[in-house]
């Protein structure tokens, strides 16, 4: 047995071009708890849920992308990375992808943009799950934003339904400073 045999499925949750896609894992809400996760940051290390969060000392912005070598997630990256100057001082972004670390830097240096924090999925593959984002027929992660508090709770959700689309950068920046 897979262990996506024993997710939720949410057929049409997301698409690609028009086409319909299946997400796996739950439909996660503004007020829900924030699942636990372990990311591999750089070199290699283990970032959790409670090092986003610094101790819960700060907000956590989970900004993720199916791949960053493709253009919509690179558009978005770089403009979060520009708006950086608007997030609250008691909040961290960090952009989120099944993209090895090595990949992560290497697009961090060539786009200019090292003022994000990048995680990866690619080791345990369970955060896309926990977060409901994994996209079933692809095994990439779908555009999606979570804010969460520094309590653990989540703030903010966009699932951008398009996955071609880019979130809406505005709605992202008024929950951080609503």
């Amino acid at each position: 047995m897979n262990a996506s045999d024993t997710l939720p499925e949410r057929t049409g949750a997301a698409t690609f071009h028009g086409d319909p896609l299946t997400l796996l894992g739950p439909a996660l809400r503004a007020g829900d708890r924030a699942p636990d996760f372990v990311l591999v940051g750089n070199e290699m290390k283990p970032v959790t849920l409670r090092d986003a969060l610094a101790g819960g000392t700060r907000s956590a912005l989970l900004i993720v992308v199916p791949s960053l070598d493709t253009p919509v997630c690179s558009v978005e990256t770089q403009t979060f990375h520009k708006r950086l100057g608007a997030l609250p001082a008691t909040t961290a972004a960090f952009v989120v992808s099944l993209d090895l670390p090595f990949a992560q830097q290497r697009w961090a240096a060539a786009n200019d943009a090292p003022n994000l924090t990048y995680l990866s999925d690619y080791r345990d593959r369970r955060f896309g799950p926990a977060y409901g984002v994994l996209i079933k027929e692809i095994a990439l992660l779908a555009r999606s934003v979570f804010l969460i508090r520094p309590d653990g709770s989540l703030g903010y959700v966009e699932l951008v339904k398009e996955i071609s689309d880019e979130p809406n950068y505005d709605a992202v920046f008024a929950a951080l400073t609503g």
